[in-house]
């Protein structure tokens, strides 16, 4: 599959959680209050990568709920299948001129981890930043893997209930009431008797 194919299913994965744009959650924000206060960071994200920007999902201690893409540091950590980390954003030559690096929120840390939606495609982040540079090699992450993994599964369960917001929209008195809702349950495989 090219590049550009692998994207155009990751970002319709992406969209089919239907987390974009949605209120803060405490099932999330409990996640990300738990990295912040182990790791001792000044800021921990749950972020979602879409076409042109990172959202956050939920966040801690960040006064702004997006940023562009092409500064984003997680756009890197979803190319990896495992924790990418940026030791001194500031002497790292991907990222010394980038404009979260230069001014605020100042990132020097940066640790991330690639979150999958129910189907295997990385929609998103679960990441760590700090402004002042750390040594990777002293930390622990196995936390920060255990809480992805329970992001990943609260992302299953969204996109469970999601789907059966959507079948009960559709069928509701047997008559299809959003074309968009049957363009997604037969893409899902899901229209057997409907």
């Amino acid at each position: 599959m090219t590049l550009k194919r692998h994207e155009q299913r990751r970002l319709h994965a992406l969209h089919e959680t239907g987390l974009l744009d949605t209120p803060p959650e405490e099932r999330f924000d409990r996640l990300t209050r738990i990295a912040k206060q182990h790791y001792q960071v000044n800021t921990t994200l749950f972020t979602l990568i879409d076409a042109k920007r990172q959202w956050f999902k939920s966040k801690q201690n960040l006064g702004i709920d997006m940023t562009p893409r092409r500064h984003a540091f997680c756009d890197h950590t979803i190319q990896q299948n495992s924790i990418y980390v940026v030791e001194d954003a500031a002497n790292d030559p991907l990222f010394y001129k980038n404009p979260l690096v230069t001014g605020t929120p100042f990132i020097r840390f940066y640790a991330g981890i690639p979150v999958r939606d129910p189907t295997g495609f990385k929609v998103g982040t679960l990441c760590l930043i700090d402004s002042a540079p750390r040594d990777a090699s002293r930390m622990d992450f196995s936390i920060l893997r255990s809480l992805a993994a329970i992001l990943e599964e609260e992302i299953e369960r969204v996109c469970t209930d999601y789907r059966h917001t959507l079948r009960r929209l559709y069928t509701k008195n047997g008559v299809c009431h959003s074309a968009c809702t049957r363009r997604f349950l037969v893409q899902r495989g899901e229209n057997d008797g409907l």
